[in-house]
């Protein structure tokens, strides 16, 4: 049989982990975002095998104030990372900054750093170029594009949305909230999670401008007083998943990836049915190979395991297991799917978990790394 560039390619498609696992790296850095408010200093960093699993820290990669949230770019050269606070240099504004990746020590060498054009920004992504940054801002509300120079620097804004409304939770939302944005996965479009007013606002993404036009739909709406917090779509692309951080729920939609059109198909609780008390969401992964969906509970301290129905995207519950810390911020799947790192925010642990790829079943592991407050963890490839 002649092996051509048209077979490989389809042996890719067909069969991604199989031809991946030969040339998939082994070493990775691990990045952790934090808030800084008490013993945390900024991003930290540790080495990661892959194949054993040994996790070795490698110290304060860049000090930095409250770099609640990152992202990193497609050549894993630059690491993004936003400022969470209310005012910077005296305006309502946190900030968003850049940074060059040393791979072999860990270590970010800040490139420059703008306002985010928003107070307390909570969420940042990349394009799926990697040519511009698209950041959320949590405080009034609103969303702005930066384009990436070639040497990783941020460029002043290509694009910004201020959003209006409101919603039925006085407390949590008395205006909007942008909590999570990011490009669909043709980077045709840019989708922006509302908790202030229980939209996903949906957006035409121009690539070569990183500009942000009208689109028809121009949102789905939630629940009155869900509070959608972030969105994970699926990897066939044609379903996407919301987790509601106000009523504790996650809601699945088929996706048309035409138009970027949402329509919706069921809600479910991420809590157990005896639960009482307070609880809020925060973050949701599908598993790499589409069986599976993750969420934590902060409040229930918890990962819920959700089955995907692969006939028609819905969900079943199939496990929840505690994370053995408070307040599960973030939550990252490793690059090989077979581990899940949780971040607990209150008692700074990050626990590893084992995934059972058959089952969807988390298994701890005695792997605990201790960091301050951490918010946020990002994998990086070494080699």
């Amino acid at each position: 049989m002649k092996i051509t560039r048209r077979s490989v390619l389809a042996l890719a498609l067909l069969f991604p982990s199989v031809l991946a696992a030969k040339d998939s790296p082994k070493n990775y850095l691990l990045y952790v975002g934090t808030y800084t408010d008490k013993d945390s200093k900024g991003i930290y960093a540790f080495h990661f095998d892959a194949a054993s699993g040994e996790l070795t820290p490698a110290g304060l990669a860049a000090e930095i104030t409250n770099p609640s949230f990152l992202a990193v770019d497609p050549s894993h050269r630059f690491l993004y990372a936003v400022n969470e606070v209310p005012k910077y240099k005296d305006t309502a504004s946190g900030a968003v900054s850049s940074f060059a990746i040393d791979r072999p020590s860990g270590k970010l060498t800040l490139l420059n750093e703008l306002p985010s054009r928003g107070a307390d920004p909570c969420y940042i992504s990349l394009d799926k170029t990697g040519r511009f940054v698209l950041v959320a801002n949590y405080t009034g509300g609103s969303a702005a594009v930066f384009p990436v120079l070639k040497d990783g620097r941020l460029d002043e804004s290509s694009a910004f949305i201020r959003f209006v409304g409101s919603s039925v939770n006085h407390e949590r939302q008395a205006g909007p909230h942008a909590h999570w944005i990011e490009t669909t996965a043709d980077n045709r479009f840019a989708v922006v999670a509302d908790l202030g007013v229980d939209r996903l606002h949906v957006y035409r993404f121009d690539p070569l401008h990183g500009t942000l036009g009208e689109n028809d739909p121009a949102f789905v709406a939630l629940d009155p007083g869900a509070g959608p917090r972030h969105v994970a779509f699926h990897p066939s692309g044609k379903a996407a998943y919301v987790v509601n951080e106000l009523n504790s729920t996650v809601t699945s939609f088929s996706y048309d990836a035409h138009r970027a059109e949402l329509t919706r198909l069921h809600t479910v609780s991420t809590l157990p049915a005896n639960f009482s008390g307070s609880n809020s969401t925060a973050e949701i992964h599908v598993h790499p190979n589409g069986e599976f969906l993750y969420v934590s509970n902060r409040g229930d301290d918890s990962i819920t395991v959700f089955a995907i129905d692969p006939a028609n995207g819905t969900l079943a519950t199939v496990d929840r297991v505690s994370t053995q810390g408070k307040t599960p911020r973030n939550f990252e799947i490793d690059p090989t799917g077979t581990r899940l790192f949780v971040a607990n925010q209150a008692t700074g642990n990050i626990v590893v978990f084992r995934m059972d790829a058959k089952t969807g079943k988390l298994t701890p592991t005695d792997q605990v790394l201790h960091v301050p407050a951490p918010v946020c963890l990002k994998f990086v490839p070494v080699d």
